[in-house]
């Protein structure tokens, strides 16, 4: 049966426009993404098709093209679609970040991290440069690695926050492991970076690690700054 001619407060757009996007599941939401369905499937039937298949919509925004070009009716314009969401969800938040106090809005910082972290395999190293205000300067890739550790160079992240003329940094790295617990050699790193940017008067605001959807770890909420 098509979604047009289900009850009308049983169709997700219906019920979304009455009740606010947090009403809905998570097929609800792809399927008013989606929009229509395929021969003998609704959007809604689609979707919970896709949900089930990739366990989360997070493994299907991070899934490749080749990925979804398995489903039928998920094409090129689709993963191009997802890909765009998944981009103005990202720079909206940036921009929030360059607007306020990143220790007034911290749910913001987590937000935007898993959007840029949380489907990578391979181990990123972040530093997000902030001003006086402690707003974003600009959120820099510094370091990659392979999926069990990355070389981070402490004179690096120096002359990056010096070269911005930042007054605070918050640094993250994600663990594609999914382990969301700080090993002895991140609690190192992190002060041997806090010592070494105390120097040239630049402060350490937090450190974070991503380890895919979990609530992404805050060393300053764990004491370890």
């Amino acid at each position: 049966m098509a979604i047009t001619d289900w009850p009308e407060d049983e169709r997700p757009r219906e019920r979304l426009l009455a009740n606010g996007a947090a009403a809905l599941s998570d097929a609800e939401l792809l399927a008013i993404f989606l929009r229509v369905g395929i021969r003998g499937k609704s959007a809604v039937d689609l979707a919970r098709e896709l949900v089930t298949h990739f366990g989360s919509l997070a493994r299907l925004f991070s899934a490749s093209l080749r990925e979804l070009r398995t489903f039928p009716g998920m094409g090129d314009a689709k993963f191009a679609q997802l890909q765009a969401v998944l981009e103005m969800a990202r720079r909206a938040l940036g921009e929030e970040m360059r607007c306020r106090d990143v220790l007034g809005t911290p749910g913001t910082v987590r937000d935007w991290l898993r959007l840029k972290l949380a489907h990578l395999q391979h181990e990123v190293f972040m530093v997000l440069l902030l001003d006086a205000q402690n707003q974003l300067i600009e959120a820099c890739e510094l370091f990659r690695g392979s999926l069990t550790q990355t070389s981070v160079y402490p004179r690096e992240v120096v002359k990056l926050a010096l070269a911005h003329n930042a007054a605070a940094v918050i640094l993250a790295h994600n663990h594609p492991s999914g382990l969301r617990e700080a090993s002895h050699a991140d609690e190192m790193l992190t002060q041997a970076l806090k010592q070494a940017l105390a120097l040239v008067d630049v402060r350490v605001l937090d450190h974070f690690i991503v380890a895919g959807q979990q609530t992404p770890l805050s060393f300053a909420e764990r004491g370890l700054i």
